[in-house]
């Protein structure tokens, strides 16, 4: 093939190839796919599909690996988001994706696109977006840059999904100095759809038209894709590199292309996400095995002279690429009009396997699409343990394993319950509408979400989980327990856990530690996965999370959705009803490696984390999922952060009604710093009425399951007592109930220009 007619400037030279990201042997394959020099749009094409962010050079190999097939499967991984079967013709739709590199330069609008993108990944699958969870992580409050970005972040997730109509139900906040300027804000959007109504992002059709529809085009996002495979530098500014969010366009956006494919006027239909109209474009094109030829100078564009490299590589927000289906461009428009959004004709199908790029009668890039999409070099690297974290492992404990009074253990709990990683986050959640839509039935502050499916009696339960300390000390176990929490949660509100979503955030994989810990944590997620039978449908893997000061824990956050049979048997966190028993089902070890009682007490990020054995994980979702079933339980509260007294305490906390003390004592032979702030896994504090306890008790010793009574409920104007290895807790409900409300309101305060 002849080089196209006109070749852009600058010049192709080694440093430019350099800056594009590329090393010197991708760029020999570059012209051995072509047989020639790249173009200049051609070499930004080939960045930005060979990024990490868009081709997944370095984690491919091990994504492979993880299970993707199951029963209620419908769709798993390489679309726009995963779907599974919910019954009835029901379809449940949902991804996680990251946007960390643009939420520390930019907080707010970071915030506000990652949750614009990951909207329109669901809604391009047919699927109405009905929910938004969110995983933030921060580095340290007493750092005013970490309260500036956790102020900008949550008005920007709050702002975004309340313009749009979608609630905010669910999610986490870990706060950590290793945070501090690389933050992992990570969102997760759940959608509804009639499974006859599922759309696939495929370019099918020769001569079938290609459409660009919703906003223009600008300069904002340029090389985005690329933004988010590199570290971030001291003094950097990437703000050009940060797209700008209209919610309000993203609305319209939404019904306008749900209209379409009600309508069947499409072929398929992607979001101009990472890397804009080149990923969308040839994604398409490779998942058809056909050929896509657009012209930028059909591209409606907001900013006058843009070249064909910027049109190709904008990342400008609340866009999307569709292929209609013969004969149906004018009705596209039509409807798009009715939207007040503009929709031009910017290309065709063709059938043979190139990405053709024209710039009004010039061709200017033409690639051929399955190597570009499909041929991004791979590396399986060696990895290698950092010395520094096996020491951190293996360190000695035993001066930390002890209370020596009860002042001591009262004082911790309190101190525990200060911690911004536990106290209530009603100051972030008080931010986002979290009922709009009218199905969210269980929201923030339980162990997972609760969301109704329309016209059924049915529910889905959905939560977000990760602990990045416990994969940093022992990655495989921390992703098992990552798994396994996330699917105690949602096994908690009584649902079945049937898929995950993940994004798996880590530092730089060219460093034999890091790639260390994320190869061990990916086969720690297939191993939990095909334990809990939770295949994966789809995630995002971000790298080069680390500043020069290091990077940041390897943190695995796991989106797990699950299915309610008969809503009405939804069960809550918190305690309900005074004098009911209380009950803990699983064993308490010797456990403190890892905990937040070791951080947050002592200063100490070391010990193992605690084990966990996967069939009996498997064994106590079914038995929570048998005792909702039954209902034979009033609550149901994972124990993990923080120990038993910190679950004990969350669930006094908790009650719709008002707070209810309790009396509980952890009888057994463990340690009392292990009995109270521990973390044994496989562990649920339930509460039920006292003639429930031997039923209960019948179905723990049917799934192998050790339970026993430690205590009741007691009254609202009670306290709080719990005692364990000859210490005990005595507080006034109060005091508690003030420290762990106060704790986020009090550290944000007039800093972030808030009033607690």
């Amino acid at each position: 093939m002849s080089a196209p007619a006109t070749r852009a400037a600058p010049e192709i030279t080694p440093e430019l190839v350099a800056e594009h990201g590329l090393s010197a042997e991708e760029y020999e394959q570059i012209l051995e796919i072509l047989g020639r020099e790249p173009t200049f749009p051609e070499l930004g094409v080939f960045s930005a599909m060979w990024s990490e962010h868009c081709g997944y050079k370095n984690s491919r190999p091990h994504l492979r690996t993880l299970p993707t097939e199951g029963p209620h499967v419908v769709q798993g991984p390489g679309e726009n988001a995963g779907v599974i079967d919910a019954g009835a013709g029901w379809g449940i739709a949902f991804k996680i994706e990251s946007h960390n590199h643009p939420s520390a330069v930019e907080p707010y609008q970071g915030a506000a696109t990652g949750s614009g993108g990951i909207l329109r990944d669901v809604f391009t699958m047919g699927a109405r977006p009905i929910a938004v969870l969110d995983s933030l992580h921060f580095g340290s409050l007493d750092s005013a840059r970490s309260r500036y970005l956790l102020d900008g972040v949550v008005r920007g997730v709050g702002d975004y999904g309340n313009c749009v109509g979608v609630p905010t139900v669910g999610g986490e906040a870990i706060f950590d100095p290793v945070y501090e300027r690389n933050p992992i804000i990570n969102v997760m959007c759940i959608g509804v759809l009639r499974l006859e109504d599922l759309m696939r992002g495929r370019a099918d059709g020769v001569g079938n038209a290609v459409m660009a529809v919703g906003a223009r085009t600008g300069r904002d996002g340029m090389h985005g894709a690329t933004f988010a495979s590199a570290e971030l530098d001291e003094g950097s500014d990437s703000r050009p590199q940060v797209q700008v969010g209209d919610p309000f366009t993203e609305k319209l956006l939404l019904e306008a292309s749900l209209e379409l494919i009600e309508r069947r006027l499409l072929v398929g239909i992607q979001d101009m996400g990472a890397a804009g109209l080149t990923s969308s474009g040839t994604e398409m094109a490779a998942r058809s095995g056909s050929g896509i030829d657009i012209d930028v100078a059909l591209v409606p564009v907001r900013e006058p002279g843009m070249t064909p490299y910027e049109i190709l590589l904008s990342e400008s927000q609340e866009r999307m690429l569709l292929v209609a289906k013969p004969g149906c461009e004018e009705d596209v428009e039509k409807i798009l009009a009715k939207w007040d959004l503009e929709a031009a004709v910017v290309g065709r199908v063709t059938d043979d396997g190139f990405f053709r790029v024209r710039d009004g009668g010039e061709v200017v890039a033409e690639i051929p699409v399955a190597p570009l999409v499909n041929g991004c070099p791979t590396y399986t690297r060696k990895g290698i343990e950092d010395p520094e974290v096996r020491r951190r492992r293996e360190l000695d404990l035993a001066p930390y394993s002890t209370l020596d009074s009860d002042e001591e253990a009262s004082a911790s709990l309190l101190k525990l319950l200060d911690s911004p990683s536990i106290a209530c986050r009603r100051w972030i959640y008080e931010q986002y509408d979290t009922t709009v839509g009218t199905n969210t039935v269980v929201g923030p502050g339980s162990d997972a979400a609760v969301l109704r499916l329309a016209d059924s009696g049915r529910g889905l339960a959905a939560s977000l989980d990760g602990n990045g300390r416990y994969v940093y000390l022992a990655p495989r176990r921390g992703a098992h327990i990552a798994v396994a929490e996330a699917a105690r949660n949602v096994a908690c509100t009584g649902a079945r856990p049937v898929a995950i979503t993940n994004c798996l955030n880590f530092g730089n994989p060219l460093k034999p530690g890091v790639y260390y810990h994320f190869s061990e944590a990916v086969a720690g997620l297939g191993e939990a996965c095909r334990a809990l039978s939770t295949p994966v449908t789809g995630g995002n893997v971000s790298f080069y999370n680390e500043t020069p000061e290091g990077p940041v824990y390897p943190t695995p956050v796991v989106g797990m959705v699950g299915l309610l049979e008969q809503l009405e048997h939804v069960i809550p966190s918190a305690f309900q009803e005074a004098h009911s028993t209380v009950l803990l089902v699983g064993s308490t070890k010797d456990e403190l490696g890892a905990s937040e009682f070791l951080a947050v007490c002592h200063g100490v990020v070391g010990g193992p984390p605690p084990g966990l054995d996967l069939e009996e994980a498997r064994r106590l979702v079914d038995f929570l999922v048998a005792c909702a079933n039954r209902q034979l339980v009033l609550s149901a509260h994972d124990c993990s952060d923080g120990g038993l007294a910190v679950a004990l305490a969350e669930c006094a906390i908790g009650p719709r009604n008002g707070p209810l003390g309790v009396e509980a004592d952890l009888a057994g032979d463990v340690p009392a710093a292990a009995a109270l702030f521990g973390e044994s896994q496989s562990r649920v504090v339930l509460s039920c009425n006292a003639e429930k306890v031997e039923k209960i008790r019948s179905v723990a010793a049917e799934f192998g399951l050790p339970i026993a009574v430690i205590g009741a409920v007691g009254t609202r104007d009670g306290r709080f007592r719990v005692s364990a290895g000859g210490v005990r807790i005595d507080l006034e409900l109060d005091r508690i109930v003030q420290v762990y409300e106060s704790a986020l309101p009090r550290r944000m305060g007039q800093e972030a220009g808030l009033t607690t």
